[in-house]
């Protein structure tokens, strides 16, 4: 018995680990070795090797669009933080019995597409979308407000898709809150804002890091909701690696590209796993 115990563990190992090799780590080392080979017109490339591919990210004209899509990761991370703390924070206070539901509610956009979502968006956003009409017939406003094909479309659409993944984190970090650390606060007089800044917000900093790079790594790459959304004039990291792909027909540089994303979210992640060390070893120390 113990033998075809320790045979099927064998072989789920080896399920998982060939698994991992085949559409993982074989995927990675093709598109590390293309990004540095030479663009062919006929074959795609040419088993030439050059680090041009990884000097063009340095040109001004793709150095601006990572700039830029670095700029609407994080405003759209900062929106979901400043939208998903408050709701998180509510929904962990709620009685027992109405938290499921509540994050049922916010798990239940992922039954759907996220493409289809977007695409949704697009009817909501339109000049003659449901928002303004809403708002012209609440006289609000006068006209339709041009909301398509802007930066504005892209940061809702952003927040629209990632908000669940700010709330979920944040929620288990809010629930496991010792509350004992809040009522002292109080009873030392402090009031509600520096029980929020000294308190709540230092015990819950896991959370708020988990939910942020959550959010940041995959709104570096989400090219769909630009192009559906903003238009040719906001692109993210991923249109420029859809377009090298797929348009240009250039894989070395769309490679060297989806290289460099990883890195920076390697970067990132690195960034979190220190942070989270230094805030245990703080809360060893108090």
């Amino acid at each position: 018995m113990k033998a075809k115990t320790i045979s099927l563990q064998n072989a789920i190992i080896a399920l998982i680990v060939g698994w991992l090799t085949l559409f993982v780590l074989i995927p990675n080392v093709m598109i590390i070795a293309t990004s540095f080979l030479t663009r062919d017109e006929s074959n795609l490339i040419e088993l030439t090797f050059t680090l041009d591919n990884y000097v063009r990210l340095i040109d001004p004209l793709y150095a601006k669009v990572l700039l830029h899509s670095f700029y609407m990761a994080i405003i759209a991370t900062l929106l979901c933080l400043v939208i998903g703390y408050p709701f998180a924070y509510i929904v962990a206070k709620m009685p027992p019995k109405w938290r499921p539901i509540m994050l049922f509610l916010v798990i239940v956009p992922f039954w759907t597409n996220s493409l289809i979502r977007t695409y949704g968006m697009k009817i909501v956003l339109g000049t003659q979308g449901i928002l303004n009409k809403s708002l012209m017939a609440m006289e609000i406003i006068d006209k339709p407000i041009r909301l398509m094909y802007t930066e504005t479309a892209v940061m809702i659409g952003l927040v629209y898709i990632l908000l669940p993944f700010m709330i979920l984190p944040l929620y288990s970090a809010i629930e496991k809150l010792d509350h004992t650390y809040i009522e002292a606060a109080k009873d030392l007089g402090a009031n509600k804002l520096q029980t929020i800044t000294k308190i709540i917000l230092p015990l819950t900093m896991p959370g708020i890091i988990g939910g942020c790079l959550l959010v940041l790594l995959p709104a570096l790459g989400m090219f769909y909701i630009s192009d559906l959304l903003g238009g040719a004039k906001n692109l993210l990291i991923g249109n420029v690696i859809k377009n090298q792909v797929l348009n240009a027909r250039d894989w070395p540089f769309g490679a060297a590209t989806s290289i460099a994303l990883t890195i920076a979210m390697a970067i990132m992640l690195y960034a979190y796993y220190r942070a989270g060390k230094l805030l245990n070893k703080k809360a060893e120390l108090d």
